[in-house]
């Protein structure tokens, strides 16, 4: 039997603007994907997310590759990715949660996960968890010297001019940032002891409506929905911005009031595409959750505050900065993003991985 075993809380990171300094730090890419702890126990194996649940029937693929190359008896921490020619692929592993298992033995052979690991947490009989990060990043790259894919381990440097060309020029390639851990870290479950040092930008959106919020329909204003025109002018759908206070929530409604009126001439009024993002569509998640929302005219701008773009929509809910009333709905184009070239994934793992 292994020394502990599942649901464990894995450890958390919380957010900073800069690099920690000190000699103690050292630093990762940061993924973005499915938070996984493995547990292997012999033949037994479990595959655990962030929320405890389990993960290993929505990725079949994973096993026999667990089954060869990590230790015998084992738990260990990581992240599963989807990637592709420009990147990691957020929205593909959505795609691998679906319930059917025939769609999902399809999707395992036409879009396969890997697993990237940075966290040794047992060994044998040895809880690891008391024992420093330093040690255990050591013992980690011993258990996966022979590792290939779809298992890797994940690179990690002490200079922080190396962690900093990381955050700029990996995010071209679907990361999203730089996580920094003291080597003197013990592991804490549901701890933010890590730090994670994430992009932040602000681009002018157009306001395309909103849904109220689920404590009060008709009187408070739950997420604005937000869009940019694509190169051929159609407007496609990116997110939304819903981080509010009660007292803003009901100020909003009396700022877009007046927007509310004609608004029928919307450009999603009737949807023509089955392609196109859709505002008003069903959750593949949330069967039950109401996603029913409101036309505006499209008339006004918004300044917003983003980390992350993937596949031309926010990964995240953005942050609401200002109303751009010198700004037309038809000057907020995709061409205003900040792009990064993409770099190939074989790069990120060269040095780490056999």
């Amino acid at each position: 039997m292994l020394p502990f075993t599942h649901p464990l809380k894995p450890m958390l990171a919380k957010g900073q603007s800069t690099l920690p300094e000190g000699d103690q730090w050292v630093f990762e890419p940061k993924w973005d994907g499915f938070r996984v702890l493995i547990f292997r126990d012999g033949d037994d194996v479990f595959l655990q997310s962030r929320d405890s649940k389990p993960l290993l029937r929505y990725f079949p693929e994973l096993l026999e590759p667990i089954l060869q190359q990590l230790p015998e008896r084992c738990v260990v921490d990581g992240e599963l990715v989807i990637a592709g020619e420009g990147g990691l692929q957020f929205e593909s592993l959505q795609l691998r949660l679906h319930p059917a298992k025939s769609r999902v033995d399809k999707l395992a052979a036409e879009i396969p996960a890997n697993v990237v690991l940075w966290d040794l947490l047992a060994e044998g009989d040895e809880d690891l968890r008391e024992t420093p990060f330093g040690e255990r990043r050591r013992r980690l790259e011993v258990v996966l010297k022979d590792a290939h894919p779809p298992i890797h381990l994940t690179p990690l440097t002490a200079d922080r001019e190396i962690a900093h060309d990381w955050f700029v020029r990996f995010e071209g390639a679907g990361l999203d940032g730089v996580i920094a851990k003291s080597v003197e870290h013990l592991y804490q479950p549901n701890k933010r002891v890590m730090r994670k040092i994430k992009h932040e930008r602000t681009i002018d959106v157009v306001l395309c409506g909103f849904r109220w919020h689920k404590h009060g329909p008709g009187t408070l204003v739950g997420s604005l929905i937000l869009g940019l025109y694509n190169d051929e002018g159609r407007l496609q759908q990116l997110g939304v911005a819903a981080s509010f206070s009660k007292v803003r929530r009901a100020e909003l409604l009396t700022e877009l009031e007046p927007l509310r009126s004609d608004a029928e001439g919307h450009p999603w009024a009737e949807w023509s595409n089955a392609t196109d993002r859709r505002a008003g569509v069903g959750s593949r998640w949330n069967a039950g959750k109401n996603l029913s929302w409101e036309l505006v005219r499209i008339e006004r701008v918004v300044e917003v505050a983003y980390n992350h773009m993937a596949n031309g929509r926010f990964r995240h809910p953005v942050q609401f900065r200002r109303w751009r009333y010198d700004k037309s709905p038809n000057e907020c184009r995709f061409d205003q993003l900040d792009v990064t070239p993409p770099v190939e994934l074989s790069e990120i793992f060269s040095s780490n991985s056999a």
